[in-house]
C-alpha cells in the first residue's frame, strides 16, 4: 500500500506542477503580481496530498516592508510557510541547481545569495531590500542551516543586513521583522516528541528522496506556525541588538509550542 501512496503523491504533485508552471513562468516574465500568489496554490496541493495539517497561531504583520524570520528544520518548512502566505524565500545559491527543488525555488522567485561572494554582498542585500520595499514578504532562515526541530540554533545576525538596508526604501523609514516559529507537533494524530521529530527533520547528511519518503510514510503531520510580535528596524537601529531581540522571541515561541503551551 505504501507504493500506492508514493504513486499518488508523485502523480498529484506532477500534474499540479505541469498545470501551474507555465502560468507562473508567464507571470514572472510579464512581472504580474499573480506570480506572488501562484506558488501558494502548489503548496496547498502539496500539504493536502502529504497529509499536513497546519495550525496558525497569531497573524502575519500587516505593516510593510516585512521580513519573516523563521527557524529551519526541513524542506517541509517551505511548503507549510508557502501555504499560509504569499511569500518569497532567501536561499543559498546552491539551491538553484538542485533537482526538482531548484526548479521550484526559481518558479517561486526566490532570492539566491552567494555567501562566499563578499564583493557581491551589497548588491544581493540591496536586491532583497528593493523587493521588500515593493511589498513582497521575504522569508529568512537566519540559522543558516537546518536543525533537528527540537531547538533553535544560534542565528547569523549578518543575514539581517537586508532589513537594515531596506529602511531607506521604506516610505515611513521603518522595516518590520517578524519572528516565526515552525513547530512539528503531531504525527498520525498523536503528539510528536523529540524522538519522533527526525521523521521531518532534514539534517545535511540526509538525502532528499529518503527524507521525502519518510514524510509520505508518516501520512499525517501536524505543524504549528506561530507569528510573534515584530521588531522594528529604522535609521539608527543597531542591527545586532535588534537581531538578538528577534532571536529571543523566536526561541520563546518555539519552546512554548514544542512544550505544548
Amino acid at each position: 500500500m505504501i507504493w500506492l501512496r508514493y504513486a499518488y503523491v508523485a502523480l498529484a504533485l506532477f500534474l499540479t506542477t505541469v498545470i501551474l508552471s507555465p502560468l507562473q513562468i508567464i507571470a514572472l516574465w510579464r512581472g504580474w503580481k499573480l506570480a506572488r500568489r501562484m506558488p501558494r496554490y502548489w503548496h496547498m496541493v502539496a500539504c493536502f496530498v502529504l497529509g499536513i495539517r497546519i495550525h496558525v497561531h497569531g497573524a502575519i504583520e500587516t505593516r510593510r516592508p516585512l521580513m519573516l524570520s523563521a527557524n529551519h528544520t526541513s524542506w517541509l518548512d517551505i511548503i507549510v510557510l508557502g501555504r499560509v502566505a504569499d511569500v518569497a524565500f532567501i536561499a543559498k545559491s546552491e539551491v538553484r541547481s538542485w533537482p526538482i527543488f531548484g526548479l521550484f525555488a526559481r518558479l517561486q522567485n526566490s532570492v539566491f545569495i552567494e555567501r562566499t561572494d563578499k564583493r557581491g554582498t551589497g548588491r544581493q542585500v540591496n536586491s532583497i531590500a528593493e523587493r521588500m520595499a515593493a511589498g513582497e514578504i521575504i522569508i529568512l532562515f537566519p540559522e543558516g542551516t537546518t536543525s533537528d526541530g527540537n531547538r533553535l540554533l544560534p542565528l547569523k545576525y549578518s543575514l539581517f543586513g537586508a532589513a537594515s538596508s531596506a529602511v531607506p526604501y521604506s516610505p515611513d523609514g521603518t522595516v518590520h521583522v517578524q519572528p516565526v516559529a515552525v513547530a512539528y507537533t503531531g504525527i498520525q494524530g498523536m503528539p510528536m516528541g523529540r524522538f519522533m521529530r527526525p521523521v521531518v527533520a532534514w539534517p545535511g547528511d540526509v538525502a532528499m528522496l529518503p527524507s521525502l519518503a519518510g514524510v509520505i510514510r508518516a501520512r499525517a503531520l501536524d505543524v504549528d506556525i506561530c507569528f510573534g510580535e515584530s521588531v522594528t528596524f529604522e535609521e539608527g537601529t543597531k542591527r545586532k541588538e535588534a537581531a538578538a531581540e528577534v532571536e529571543s522571541r523566536m526561541r520563546t515561541l518555539l519552546a512554548e509550542r514544542l512544550s505544548g503551551r
